[in-house]
């Protein structure tokens, strides 16, 4: 299994524009910093449709930034469905890039 890192992200503002300026000023150099020694999930809570093309592009430059370690993102709060995507994602050495949102 893959060794991979995890970041919860906390406090994103309600407006699209404003939570993807915090992402990218507060969590984007953890993730690439993290990514340097190996894949990293990023844990992101649930948001509208409004957020998901900001969320979508972050994760994908920063997979291909981080090549060969892998970077995705898991949207969803409810621990059980969070686990179990962890658990998938350690072990899918090919899937890197994605947002996975849980219901």
């Amino acid at each position: 299994m893959a060794n991979q890192g995890i970041i919860e992200v906390e406090g994103l503002p309600e407006h699209p524009l404003d939570a993807a300026a915090h992402f990218h000023t507060v969590f984007v150099p953890r993730v690439r910093s993290m990514a340097t020694t190996g894949g990293v999930v990023v844990i992101l809570p649930h948001a509208d449709h409004t957020h998901s093309a900001w969320r979508l592009a972050a994760v994908q430059e920063l997979a291909r930034e981080a090549v060969p370690n892998r970077v995705n993102a898991v949207e969803g709060e409810e621990e059980a469905a969070v686990s179990d995507t962890l658990f998938y994602l350690q072990s899918a050495d090919g899937v890197t890039g994605q947002v996975f949102t849980l219901a």
